[in-house]
């Protein structure tokens, strides 16, 4: 069994969501079976005119043998501004795959979660598709999924009504490491309605880790999201920078 413990602090937060879960960035990029994971911690502190306090927790549980491997990832993020609620938003994923052969696997899952910043009241989605490994180097792996989901939403707002929509999820993935205390690992999704291609969202996570010491790295992290339809008054672009350390035992 491996496991490690990721705590971050975090030097520069900006404006961001969670609309759409980014599976691949945590994703645990080895083949070993059996149990792994993490369990990550970021805190920080801002004071301008008002003291924002922030607080976030990040947990994901893997199992894989040969040809299964299961996902479990939970996250939960609370701010505070001047000792009032700012913003709190929680999801929780579950996501099985099956592979076929070297090349092709079969992915199914399950997710739940609320977001304040981008008013989702309760957003479940519900999908299955394919998977396909685009590489053979163990260095420099690319990864495409093609997926079908069911989201069930309903959000903070007294004129829009809950949507129950049919959605493509494709996303192209990629995982270098060019050296032993660099890598770099990278997801774009896109998400548009079948009945209706106009709406749809993007998503895109980079994360680069450089090892320090033996098992300490810093971290890069930059999140985009764009949701052509957002609720009313949310804008459509939204983003995020992160600086960290990781500690891996």
């Amino acid at each position: 069994m491996k496991k490690f413990v990721f705590i971050a602090f975090l030097f520069l937060p900006f404006i961001t969501n969670a609309q759409v879960i980014n599976v691949e960035n945590l994703r645990r990029v080895t083949d070993t079976t059996g149990w792994s994971g993490f369990t990550r911690l970021d805190l920080h502190l801002i004071k301008n005119k008002n003291t924002i306090f922030g607080i976030s927790n990040r947990t994901r549980i893997q199992y894989k043998t040969k040809n299964h491997l299961w996902l479990f990832i939970n996250d939960l993020d609370f701010r505070e501004a001047n000792s009032n609620k700012f913003v709190s938003r929680n999801a929780q994923h579950l996501r099985y795959n099956y592979r076929f052969n070297d090349k092709i696997a079969l992915e199914a899952f399950l997710q739940s979660q609320t977001d304040e910043i981008a008013a989702i009241r309760f957003r479940g989605l519900v999908g299955t598709g394919l998977r396909f490994k685009l590489s053979k180097n163990e260095k420099y792996k690319f990864y495409l999924g093609s997926l079908v989901m069911y989201e069930h939403e309903n959000v903070n707002s007294d004129v829009e009504e809950a949507n129950r929509d049919w959605r493509s999820s494709s996303y192209f993935s990629m995982s270098l490491f060019p050296k032993k205390n660099i890598s770099i690992v990278s997801t774009t999704y896109y998400q548009p309605r079948f009945d209706m291609f106009s709406d749809f969202r993007i998503s895109s996570q980079s994360t680069i880790a450089l090892g320090i010491f033996k098992n300490l790295s810093f971290t890069t992290n930059f999140t985009y999201q764009y949701d052509q339809f957002p609720v009313l008054g949310i804008p459509k672009e939204q983003y995020r920078l992160t600086n960290g350390i990781l500690y891996m035992f």
